[in-house]
């Protein structure tokens, strides 16, 4: 029936929905916001519903927009299937039950790895039967030997540990880890696939939070899956049966992220070197952590690079950090990391609050740490700015 034999309301309601294909192409990614979509036929909108299908019928479990960030995050770690979620615990949520689901419910973790998922792990997922051990990711040995003493089916550990920026060895701990029959997850948040790609190197899960890097501005909460396509249907499963889906205008905002990814991610790294040396000169500080500071790097990130995060050990005690925090000017005293402004946390009070004392300590997070994610800023303004803040709050003598 033509449009104009039909009453106003039926077109005010179909106005705008191309009905044929049109004959031009976008030079960026289309915003899809449509919950429901239907195909030729009713057997091809049905056939849509299964996990396998490449189609669209219920933005729940497919949506065009979403597909285009998984294709593009698989594609960038050499991978052949993306899962994208509405957050990055979500995405390490999903790739945790998936991963244990046909096997021993017993995990593997990094001692050092990001709070909430040390968390989740020994908190909410141990409350429903999964077991946990912690284990120091940058000692091969010690995994070897938990693996033989607990059987787990699964070690999660990060290449750049948070808040630490501890190297984790990957192809070694991975091949570990399929010697004893078990998979590795690895999140690579912190390197990102311009750094690393960890499935080359024969992990069989990664996880983003891609509100960090992958995003980059600041504007997005999301997380991605990537792994092999038996795997992926089942946390593809697991993501429409738990709902935790990620809406396109959010998929399109990590996709635009995306696209200056290399150039973002390589002037991090050099001024996150940079303030490392700088910081390694300040008297306040009594440590600093980089991954390629004084040649600490095993050289499996891309170019010898090192990240875009610094951790550094203070002389300050907690009340001094915080006021060190509330005097800085250029960087942002904020959770979070990878935007292009540089953002200053404190680990105690927030990425690793859910632990207890005891358990901060044993992942090593004093009170006198700081973390911070590197921006794009010149480089002499966050000297300055981290020198002024310092210097407020901060003499030899009023050391602990």
């Amino acid at each position: 029936m033509g449009q104009d034999r039909l009453d106003f309301e039926t077109r005010a309601v179909h106005a705008g929905v191309p009905g044929d294909p049109v004959d031009y192409r976008p030079t960026t990614p289309a915003i899809h916001p449509a919950t429901t979509f239907t195909g030729e036929t009713v057997q091809d909108t049905h056939a849509a519903l299964d996990a396998r299908s490449s189609g669209f019928v219920y933005s729940r479990n497919a949506n065009p927009t979403v597909r285009a960030l998984e294709t593009a995050v698989a594609d960038l770690e050499g991978a052949a299937e993306g899962v994208a979620f509405s957050s990055g615990m979500a995405a390490f949520h999903a790739s945790v039950l998936a991963a244990t689901a046909d096997g021993e419910p017993t995990v593997l973790a990094a001692r050092d790895l990001y709070g909430s998922s040390r968390g989740l792990l020994t908190g909410l997922l141990r409350s429903l039967g999964l077991s946990t051990h912690l284990v120091d990711a940058t000692d091969p040995g010690a995994v070897d030997r938990a693996f033989r003493e607990t059987g787990a089916s699964l070690i999660c550990f990060e290449p750049i540990s948070n808040p630490l920026l501890r190297v984790a060895p990957v192809q070694r701990l991975v091949e570990i880890s399929h010697s004893h029959g078990a998979r590795a997850l690895v999140d690579n948040t912190f390197a990102t696939p311009y750094l690393l790609r960890p499935l080359a190197l024969g992990a069989d899960l990664v996880t983003h939070s891609a509100t960090k890097y992958l995003g980059g501005h600041g504007d997005v909460i999301a997380g991605v899956v990537i792994c092999d396509e038996e795997l992926a249907v089942k946390v593809r499963e697991i993501r429409t049966t738990t709902g935790a889906v990620l809406g396109p205008f959010e998929a399109w905002l990590v996709l635009r992220g995306i696209r200056t990814l290399p150039l973002r991610m390589r002037k991090h790294c050099e001024n996150a070197f940079a303030l490392a040396r700088w910081m390694a000169e300040q008297t306040a500080v009594r440590h600093v952590h980089y991954p390629t500071l004084e040649g600490r790097e095993t050289g499996q990130f891309r170019d010898g690079l090192g990240g875009g995060m610094v951790a550094v050990e203070t002389n300050l005690n907690r009340a001094q950090v915080e006021e060190f925090l509330n005097r800085l000017q250029v960087a942002v005293p904020a959770t979070s990391l990878g935007d292009v402004e540089t953002l200053v946390l404190y680990p105690p009070l927030a990425s690793h609050r859910s632990l207890t004392e005891e358990e901060r300590l044993d992942a090593g997070i004093g009170e006198g740490l700081i973390r911070i994610s590197v921006g794009l800023e010149a480089i002499e303004d966050l000297f300055s700015d981290f020198a002024g803040a310092f210097g407020s709050v901060y003499t030899p003598s009023a050391s602990r």
